[in-house]
């Protein structure tokens, strides 16, 4: 008899050691959500650490191959930066150049002032450098030189810079919006309700994070309002075909909502209802509930998103997503496309 218990003890360890969600997670799961793992990219002879934390995908996010072996150094990435063409890469206190539609990246050392705090803008002017010290720099065209901008306004916990179409500029800080309208001469704050994070336009619209939310204007940023505001802080926001796609927290459902909208921003539609079953995950303290969606992208058909439990792809709007990349435990996948390429970073949980 006791030999019977015994036996019955181990399988049930195994049942929930082979499921980690299963304690957690409505049984209704796995009737919304198509679990897949193929082409999962498989481990690699690099040292503990380093494999599986920067992918590639070439095919719109359908399969992902592991790049980590070519990354200069050994470590984990810090942040990742995607333009049209290049990509940078900041790695321990340095900083890395490749451009995107190399087989494999073939990464360069890239002389950017203040490397191990710096972040990458890709404007219609140029490449610019910038830090949270509120300092400018602009890449010099087919050189590595970096040239001082915007000498004259300098302001502290500076967060993001963006160009419009035509040529208006916005550099967006802890204390709110400010913009230019004469390449960098004169600055106007026009929003002043807390952080400004990424911004976004499409015909004449429009559209940011910050820490109400997501906010749009219609008026070349001199007036902005409020277009998903539930408490929480706004995630990222995207552009998509026909509109825009956003993620935004509830301090309600405690959870990350992923919206489209078709309609330059007036009205928005949640395409995760599928996902947020797998919102609660678990934790060392506990729940994990605000760590959860990363990112969402658009290629092509498909909606490519970044959540702990993996890179979920949909091709039906999000009506349905599954799973083409698992997650690592406490970690999740933040995206980035660069023209036709997409980038998985992967990244603590909450970033």
């Amino acid at each position: 008899m006791r030999y019977l218990h015994l036996t019955f003890l181990l399988c049930v360890l195994s049942v929930f050691s082979a499921n980690p969600h299963l304690e957690n997670s409505p049984s209704t799961t796995t009737t919304t959500l198509n679990s897949d793992t193929a082409n999962s990219t498989s481990s690699n002879d690099g040292e503990p650490g380093i494999s599986n934390v920067i992918l590639q995908s070439k095919d719109g996010g359908k399969t992902w191959q592991d790049i980590s072996l070519d990354l200069p150094e050994n470590g984990e990435p810090q942040d990742f930066f995607a333009g049209e063409s290049d990509v940078y890469l900041r790695l321990k206190n340095e900083m890395y150049h490749s451009k995107s539609n190399s087989a494999t990246p073939v990464w360069e050392k890239a002389n950017v002032p203040d490397p191990e705090k710096a972040s990458i803008a890709f404007n219609r002017s140029g490449v610019m450098a910038y830090n949270y010290e509120g300092e400018v720099y602009k890449k010099v065209p087919a050189t590595g030189t970096w040239m001082p901008i915007y000498q004259d306004f300098k302001k502290r916990s500076m967060r993001t810079i963006f160009e419009t179409s035509n040529g208006t500029l916005f550099l967006g800080f802890d204390s709110g919006l400010y913009k230019s309208a004469d390449k960098g001469k004169s600055w106007k704050q026009v929003q002043s309700e807390g952080w400004l994070g990424n911004l976004v336009e499409s015909e004449g619209v429009l559209m940011g994070t910050g820490q109400k939310g997501i906010m749009r204007s219609v008026d070349n940023g001199e007036q902005w309002e409020w277009v998903i505001s539930e408490g929480g802080v706004g995630i990222a926001v995207e552009l998509i075909d026909g509109g825009f796609a956003a993620i935004s927290y509830n301090t309600i459902t405690k959870s990350r909502r992923i919206r489209t909208s078709l309609d330059s921003g007036k009205t928005w539609k949640a395409i995760d209802e599928s996902i947020q079953p797998l919102l609660y995950i678990p934790s060392f303290n506990g729940f994990s509930d605000a760590a959860s969606i990363s990112s969402i992208k658009q290629m092509g058909n498909y909606f490519i998103c970044g959540h702990p439990t993996g890179i979920l792809l949909s091709g039906d709007k999000g009506k349905t997503w599954k799973v083409v990349h698992k997650g690592v435990d406490q970690k999740v996948f933040k995206l980035y496309s660069s023209a036709n390429v997409l980038y998985a970073l992967l990244m603590n949980l909450g970033c």
